[in-house]
């Protein structure tokens, strides 16, 4: 006992400042070591919960621990990842994707843009990306290859595509933001549709214009008409898909059911469907679980970490410190918002989205409240903010997952330079969500 209290003294002799520095440089040099963010924000967490407070400390780490993973919203997470898991392995994204050519199939470029729609659905159906860049890595890149489209173009459109489902409700991605921040995360999803079909739209119009000024980018449309009977097909393939994100959204924004009862509606709708076309078996259900396993136990247990690391440094008054130098930059709140964005930035180049929301926004939220901001608004752009870390290099993952499906002959270096654009583009996002903040309705 003797041993710890001497240690933490010598730990708060630091001051806060220079323990901000040690902290900051400690895990740093863990995660080089290759050390899971997980197990090193729990690590840092208990050095410095002993080294600072002494044992006594502890129980109050484990009880912010305790009402993180108690939270009942938190069992929509789970459900949602589970609808993309059944997704990956049904023929629904399939027919989905052909179903979209019957309105983008008759323009030039349109099979980027039918690329883009079927993201969107696919979004709104799931909450998480890596099943849709997979999914798109393995329908739609093939077929944009063979038709003679621009490799980076094509390459560009299914990672920002696939992306699309960090913004889109029923983002995981706001359901951890909305548990961090303590802000409703209906309200969220409310506030998040405009914005990301805007971005959507920002793709849309991107490969529209690549089209009529770079020609040579996208093959000629083809003129030839569908037959009535090939229609009435292809439509069966986007009713089942159109259902489910109908019966999901439309329960959550008409009040009928929360989120979480949505989010288990809509792994009844997904369960449903792949019944009705004859694709469920026990195999399908028992891979999906064990994927939902998987990734939820990653986010619960950066979720821990997470929470014990800045319970310490909230007890150290760390958070005031922190949120003393960010409003210190500028009296105008415009000036801080941006820096935020720029720290989001760097940390989204290097770490998992779900430890930075997790680590910052404790943080960020109380500065945002204080300079009279909606967070749910903030909560948004950083989702937007998100959407870039999802491309940027050099840890991207959406490069990461289309690599792991694309042609021997696609590089990450031509991944990442293919997503130079559509990174663009995001930020673009961000500037108008910044400039016009009654986009999200707020």
């Amino acid at each position: 006992m003797a041993d710890f209290l001497d240690v933490g003294l010598n730990l708060q002799s630091l001051g806060i400042g220079w323990g901000t520095i040690v902290m900051f440089v400690l895990m740093v040099g863990l995660l080089l070591t290759g050390m899971p963010l997980a197990f090193v924000t729990l690590l840092v967490a208990l050095i410095f919960a002993l080294g600072w407070f002494g044992p006594m400390s502890i129980p109050l780490i484990t009880s912010r621990v305790y009402s993180f993973v108690m939270n009942f919203v938190f069992v929509s997470v789970p459900m949602f990842v589970l609808m993309a898991a059944i997704l990956d392995r049904s023929g629904i994204a399939r027919d989905l994707f052909d179903a979209m050519k019957l309105f983008a199939g008759r323009i030039r470029g349109g099979v980027a843009v039918q690329t883009v729609f079927v993201s969107v659905i696919l979004a709104a159906m799931s909450g998480i990306i890596g099943g849709e860049i997979v999914l798109l890595g393995l329908i739609a890149l093939p077929q944009m290859l063979r038709l003679g489209y621009d490799r980076s173009l094509a390459i560009g459109v299914v990672c920002a595509g696939g992306s699309l489902g960090t913004m889109i409700p029923p983002s995981i991605v706001l359901i951890i933001y909305g548990l961090t921040a303590n802000v409703s995360i209906g309200e969220l999803f409310t506030a998040a549709f405009i914005p990301g079909f805007m971005l959507a739209m920002f793709y849309v119009v991107y490969i529209l214009a690549r089209a009529y000024f770079t020609p040579h980018v996208v093959p000629p449309a083809d003129p030839t008409p569908i037959p009535t009977a090939e229609k009435l097909r292809l439509l069966k393939g986007l009713a089942l898909p159109i259902l489910v994100v109908f019966i999901v959204l439309g329960s959550i924004y008409g009040g009928i059911a929360s989120v979480t009862e949505a989010s288990a509606i809509g792994v009844g709708g997904v369960v449903l469907s792949t019944i009705l076309r004859g694709e469920f078996s026990f195999a399908l259900l028992r891979d999906a679980a064990m994927q939902t396993l998987a990734t939820v136990g990653m986010i619960v247990w950066i979720g821990i970490g997470a929470t014990a690391i800045v319970g310490v440094y909230n007890l150290m008054g760390g958070v005031n410190f922190v949120s003393g130098l960010i409003t210190g930059i500028s009296d105008n709140p415009t000036v801080i918002i941006l820096f935020m964005m720029l720290i989001l930035f760097v940390l989204g180049a290097f770490l998992d989205w779900v430890g930075i929301a997790l680590l910052t926004m404790p943080i960020f939220v109380p500065i945002i409240k204080s300079l009279g901001m909606d967070p749910v608004w903030f909560g948004v752009l950083f989702c937007m903010n998100m959407q870039v870390s999802f491309l940027s290099p050099p840890f991207g993952p959406a490069a990461f997952y289309l690599k792991s499906v694309a042609p021997p002959g696609i590089t990450l270096g031509v991944i990442f330079k293919s997503l130079i654009p559509f990174i663009m583009l995001q930020m673009l996002g961000i500037a108008v969500l910044i400039a016009f903040p009654g986009i999200t309705g707020r």
